[in-house]
């Protein structure tokens, strides 16, 4: 079986070209690590690697010298066996290695995702897997690590099944630091509902947050699994004060393998931290066939979990992955002080513009708030919702921001001096008249004309009574503009930036008609 990229590179590339190869996929080459040989050579065929990350040295400040070990295996027994045998023979493993990574110094370790058992969620099945959900501060694993924290002086991230007092279960990551107490907790934030990750049958996102978790090596947080699919997720985490983030996962092959080695490594220079990455390793089969309604044929097994753990550092240079089907235990000597000096050296952090990120989602709830309103009008009227709509002349400017129960909401930005012409028919059949809701969303600096054009489609259609009320959005209000019964003219309307506008339009008869939107953008020309 393929064992991984980096042997596969080394088999076939000749020793010259390969240095360049690994410059490029790696960053730097990184320094291997003197670790004892009772731990490379280990009876139970643990791979065991380890690597250094070079920092400069400054002169106000010590480094702040951190071994950050990560650990990724296979389950022991069969998923048929009773569930105190799985999990105690998954405790006997990883005691082993932990007892491994203490002989190489390590100060802060994590495991991987829901490491005491197996990962039982494609099966959608309750019962018996929710029986290995358990306290997050009384439960057996963490009892379990607790004692082994205090022995090695080891801070330990364990990502369980949680169940909390109210018989909710989550998908947590609990924080034992080095004297053996539990000083938090993380739950998982984004929950995948994609192929056999049925996830959801079991524990809906988290509620706490990005916690990010001081210890005696360090500030650390998590980000559980799926979560490393959203940057924004990992942009939390560097906000908060993170120095390393871990990312206790459980994905196999077929799905997500190109992704794998990109997503931690580019969260770590984005936010100018250390991520480390943990995958599981092995096939699981479970007893009973499963689907997951995406045409594939009724199977017992999630796929292969694919291993090739790794820890990026804040340069963008990376350890080499572990194997993809051995259990394994991947160790990186950092120097936390590497976190600033990359964010000095790029900018990052003084070059983002979160006040300008923050304006378009403070523009989102606004919208939001309008388009609240809009329904809440019409469901004062009773009516039906506009099944359909039809895009003229520039459907590019459009964009569909919400179908629901046969409704239609139309966003027109209004950065482009541009004439559109848009038809949609209010009704659909023989359904009773309704609303047409459309936002004009103003981007920079512009004004709009708008007009709407009677096209009937029976003469005995009449407009007249089509009411017509434009609205502007501004720092959280609503603001009537015009209210318009009996005519097809709405006035011109000036909006500048961070303004939104909803043109509502009610017709009580069964008409089509068109709506033609003029803006028109103010320019500075220089003679």
């Amino acid at each position: 079986m393929f064992q991984n990229l980096d042997t596969c590179l080394e088999k076939y590339i000749p020793q010259e070209e390969l240095n360049h190869v690994q410059r490029i996929l790696y960053g730097k080459k990184l320094e291997e690590l003197q670790l004892p040989k009772s731990c490379l050579n280990n009876e139970d065929n643990v791979e065991v690697k380890g690597f250094k990350f070079e920092s400069l040295t400054e002169e106000f400040r010590k480094k702040r010298i951190v071994r950050v070990g990560v650990i990724q295996n296979q389950i022991v027994l069969p998923t048929t066996a009773p569930l105190a045998e799985q999990r105690n023979a998954i405790y006997q493993k990883i005691s082993k290695i932990i007892s491994l990574a203490a002989e190489a110094n390590v100060n802060v370790l994590c495991l991987q995702e829901a490491w005491p058992m197996p990962f039982v969620f494609c099966t959608r099945e309750k019962f018996p897997w929710c029986e290995f959900a358990e306290s997050a501060e009384t439960g057996p694993t963490t009892l379990f690590l607790k004692n082994i924290c205090k022995q090695y002086n080891m801070v330990i991230v364990s990502p369980i099944l949680e169940r909390d007092e109210q018989e909710v279960i989550w998908n947590t990551a609990v924080v034992i630091d080095n004297f053996g107490k539990v000083i938090g907790k993380h739950r998982k934030n984004h929950i995948p509902r994609v192929g056999d990750f049925n996830e959801s049958t079991y524990y809906m996102e988290g509620n706490t947050g990005h916690p990010v978790f001081e210890t005696v090596f360090g500030r650390i947080a998590i980000n559980i699994c799926y979560g490393r699919h959203h940057p924004l997720n990992w942009l939390m985490f560097g906000l908060n004060g993170a120095e390393i983030v871990f990312n206790p996962s459980a994905t196999i092959d077929g799905l997500s393998e190109t992704l794998w080695g990109i997503e931690a490594r580019t969260a770590a220079v984005a936010n100018s931290y250390f991520s480390c990455a943990i995958n599981r390793v092995g096939t699981e089969t479970f007893p009973s066939e499963f689907t997951s309604g995406d045409g594939k044929p009724a199977h017992k097994s999630f796929g292969h979990f694919y291993g090739s753990s790794y820890i990026t550092a804040p340069d963008g240079s990376r350890t080499p992955g572990l194997s993809r089907t051995r259990d394994g235990l991947l160790i990186s000597e950092v120097d936390l002080n590497l976190c600033r000096q990359v964010k000095d050296h790029w900018g990052f952090q003084m070059t983002r513009r979160l006040d300008l990120y923050a304006d378009l989602a403070t523009m989102l709830v606004y919208t939001l708030m309008g388009l609240l309103f809009i329904i809440g009008e019409c469901l004062a009227y009773n009516s039906q919702w506009v099944p359909s709509f039809y895009l003229g002349t520039y459907p590019e400017r459009f964009q569909t921001l919400r179908m629901s129960r046969g409704s239609c909401i139309v966003s027109i930005n209004t950065f482009r001096s541009k004439h559109y012409n848009v038809e949609i028919p209010l009704i659909n059949g023989s359904t009773p008249a309704g609303f047409c809701s459309i936002l004009l969303n103003s981007i920079e600096n512009s004004s709009l004309a708008i007009a709407i054009e009677q096209r009937l489609t029976d003469l005995n259609y009449s407009i007249m009574n089509q009411s017509i009320k434009l609205f502007r959005v501004k720092n959280g209000n609503l603001n009537l503009i015009q209210d318009v019964c009996g005519s097809t003219d709405v006035p011109g309307l000036t909006l500048t930036e961070s303004n939104i506008a909803i043109l509502l339009i009610k017709a009580d008869q069964s008409i089509n008609f068109a709506l033609s939107v003029y803006t028109y953008q103010s320019l500075n020309i220089n003679k």
